[in-house]
């Protein structure tokens, strides 16, 4: 074995134990961020029930800040034991179970949404990249799209696809058109970073490709798309989140069953009753969203790790 092929080895040893490190280090950040975040919801509640926040005249608690009693804020502990807990008289099913079934629901939902969002939105910068004019003249229709309200629009989308779209050599579903949902949620960051990511390829290299007579075709494969991906990821992390709310958010607009929507909103029509089973749906959201994200930051980590870049932060 040559020196060269040693100094290789102990290269990729040392990145995977710095890849190690990191990893643990931001796990006992995120634990610690958790620990820390229960310790401010019972400490507020503590406070806020001492000095009995049914009185509106604190300056802060019951009249600015939430109130405190068990029906705004249940205990932590009562939220983590109706994980184990069956929501339904007549199932021995426990709500997490529930949660989990709903949760791989909308996260097939999303996945859909995303993958569509993400070849739409690079499509998107890919006819960009050809004029400034064209890039100044649709990104602030790009942005303007995005200020639509979702709510607004998502019982339209349900409604036309279930009506429009049988002309298909499938069946079109309900949960097909909230994937749409999570699309138009899913492209703008995807195009907006896209473009960007095409337009950072080192100019000495676009000019020698100009030398060598490539076409734009041949310059977008070969230069533009490798460089683009550090910011394509950034993008999806980004992408990966929209793409969990608007399935949600699109399961309650459109009244579609199956998802987290559907079991947020029957969990909120009954929050008298129990508004811890609402607070631990809510929880299993938050989870599905870091699983996503996570999943496209492990992705990112293995491509770029073979072109030996870091990835880049918005």
């Amino acid at each position: 074995m040559t020196t060269q092929d040693e100094t290789a080895r102990a290269i990729r040893r040392h990145e995977r134990v710095a890849a190690t490190r990191r990893t643990i280090r931001r796990s006992v950040i995120f634990a610690a961020f958790l620990v820390i975040l229960a310790m401010t919801y019972t400490g507020y509640k503590a406070v806020g029930q001492s000095i009995d926040d049914q009185q509106t005249n604190w300056p802060l608690v019951g009249a600015l800040l939430p109130r405190t009693d068990d029906l705004t804020m249940p205990p932590i502990s009562d939220i983590v034991a109706e994980f184990g807990q069956p929501p339904q008289r007549n199932s021995n099913k426990p709500l997490v179970a529930f949660i989990a079934e709903a949760s791989l629901f909308t996260l097939r939902e999303a996945a859909l949404g995303f993958f569509f969002g993400m070849v739409f939105g690079l499509s998107i910068a890919v006819v960009l990249l050809r004029s400034v004019w064209i890039e100044k003249g649709v990104t602030p229709y790009l942005v303007a799209s995005q200020t639509i309200p979702l709510v607004a629009i998502a019982p339209i989308i349900v409604i036309w696809g279930s009506t429009s779209l049988g002309w298909l050599p499938f069946e079109w579903t309900n949960w097909m058109s909230v994937a749409l949902i999570a699309a138009y949620l899913t492209f703008f960051p995807v195009a907006m970073n896209g473009i960007k990511g095409l337009q950072s390829a080192d100019p000495a290299s676009m000019e020698l490709m100009r030398s060598y007579a490539a076409t734009r075709r041949q310059t977008l494969i070969k230069l533009q798309l490798p460089a683009s991906v550090p910011y394509l990821f950034a993008a999806f992390k980004i992408a990966a989140t929209a793409a969990i709310v608007g399935a949600i958010v699109g399961e309650i607009s459109g009244g579609v069953k199956g998802g987290l929507g559907r079991l947020i909103l029957d969990f909120a029509s009954r929050y008298t009753t129990g508004p811890s089973r609402l607070y631990a749906t809510v929880i299993g959201a938050a989870v599905l969203g870091i699983l996503a994200v996570g999943l496209v930051v492990a992705a990112e980590y293995v491509v770029l790790a073979r072109r030996r870049e870091e990835p880049i932060s918005l």
